[in-house]
């Protein structure tokens, strides 16, 4: 059966007053990588869902 998505919540955190550390860095650069391939995941449902 296939899962369709009708709300994509997404929560951001943000820290205005503190400086990025180099271990921050790597961890939203990695985050930045998830986001990115959930991203793309969704835009291949699309495109398979119009395909239909």
């Amino acid at each position: 059966m296939p899962i369709e998505i009708k709300e994509l919540h997404i929560k951001i955190n943000v820290n205005e007053g503190s400086k990025p550390t180099a271990s921050a860095t790597a961890q939203k650069s990695k985050e930045e990588d998830a986001v990115a391939e959930c991203v793309a995941q969704v835009m291949k449902i699309i495109e398979r869902k119009k395909e239909r």
